[in-house]
């Protein structure tokens, strides 16, 4: 299957979402690969320390922030993999319109902020464009760094905004502020795999993994 984790809105927390996704299929024994959409190539840069530091499974990861590049590399090598997770940099670039075409997954990350739900609209113009020449792909939006709070206001009100979105669909799975995240991607790991355990943290990320797949 293949996911992109992308938005339009920077800052949204993707690359966390995406690092973190990918080593999780790895953990449940899938061929997994990680392709940064991203000219800044942090996800590439996670995976480079992960494997310097020898932490396994190792994890293929390539960086294609061109659009064409990344839409023949993806055809040319898709079936080598189980799964493909695209981190697609927060802007509308050629690598973000080309990963919503070969996707049958997209994931937008969100924050309960203003500017972030109102940049909604412009991520679901180009998944109405997408649709229109690919049937099928899933667009998924997902409360990310959410308040810690179960009932916070801008959580509530972030969530109450999605739904006016109709191409999207919102996960009930949120991400929570969580320090343990930062943690773990500066040395290129899951919060899965990361010590000490957290196991809030663990258990949103399979949480949201166990919905997507």
């Amino acid at each position: 299957m293949i996911v992109t984790v992308g938005n339009t809105k920077g800052g949204v927390g993707k690359t966390t979402l995406a690092v973190n996704i990918a080593i999780a299929r790895a953990l449940a024994g899938r061929d997994v690969w990680l392709i940064d959409g991203d000219r800044q190539g942090t996800a590439q840069t996670a995976i480079a320390i992960r494997a310097e530091a020898g932490h396994q499974p190792g994890i293929a990861c390539a960086t294609y922030p061109d659009g064409p590049t990344l839409r023949s590399q993806v055809q040319q090598q898709r079936g080598k993999f189980d799964d493909i997770i695209i981190d697609a940099g927060g802007r509308d670039s050629t690598a973000l319109r080309a990963a919503l075409i070969l996707s049958d997954v997209l994931l937008v990350p969100f924050q309960p902020r203003s500017y972030d739900v109102w940049a909604l609209e412009d991520i679901a113009a180009l998944i109405e464009e997408a649709r229109s020449v690919r049937d099928g792909l899933r667009a998924y939006a997902v409360l990310n760094c959410a308040d810690p709070g179960e009932a916070s206001a801008d959580n509530v009100g972030a969530e109450e905004a999605v739904a006016q979105v109709p191409q999207l669909e919102l996960l009930q799975t949120p991400i929570r502020r969580r320090k343990s995240f930062a943690n773990a991607a500066g040395q290129g790991l899951s919060v899965l795999e990361a010590k000490p355990l957290d196991k809030k943290a663990c258990d949103e990320i399979s949480a949201l993994v166990n919905a997507l797949f």
